[in-house]
């Protein structure tokens, strides 16, 4: 099987359940706004140091911005099929082990030199946490354009997951070098 179907060639593509939509559908934009996201934590996992704790967190929010695409790439008249098929949809539990992790960080002793200055800490996990964060600020908005299907509980994680990236970022527990 090729990767290439040639099906996006005349500007569209599918949401689940093969529901054709252009390829500026605001739930495609919305998807690759949360990709592009995904893909940037990728960056920020490979540049972390070796604690594990750390890296875990990441890949776990990774995992989280998975599952948030299938709910956000489902219309809303298909949620329930959703469902059925044993996908799983967003909920605040993913936004409490956020609150968690933000209040874990905020108990620490953080840095706030260069608190507006991405990148001041001259260390490459921080810089990419800092850009993650500006992504997580547009998936966020791209996700509060869809104005049906959505639960309550993706804007709030997003917005959450911004927060959790900027103490991240001036963290030095999570951004030291190994």
């Amino acid at each position: 099987m090729s990767i290439t179907t040639k099906r996006g060639d005349k500007g569209e593509t599918d949401l689940m359940f093969g529901r054709r939509v252009s390829k500026d559908h605001l739930r495609i934009i919305a998807v690759g706004e949360v990709d592009e996201l995904n893909a940037s934590l990728g960056i920020v996992r490979v540049f972390s140091n070796d604690d594990s704790d750390f890296r875990n967190k990441i890949e776990a929010v990774q995992k989280d911005l998975i599952i948030l695409m299938g709910e956000i790439s489902t219309l809303p008249e298909d949620i329930e099929l959703y469902k059925e098929k044993g996908f799983e949809c967003f909920g605040s539990e993913r936004v409490q082990n956020l609150e968690k992790w933000i209040k874990d960080i905020e108990d620490r002793d953080i840095s706030l030199d260069g608190w507006a200055l991405p990148g001041s800490s001259g260390l490459h996990v921080s810089a990419h946490l800092d850009y993650s964060r500006t992504i997580c600020r547009r998936a966020e908005r791209g996700c509060i354009k869809l104005e049906d299907g959505l639960g309550e509980s993706v804007i709030i994680y997003l917005n959450r997951l911004s927060d959790l990236l900027w103490l991240m970022a001036r963290d030095k527990d999570s951004t030291s070098p190994s």
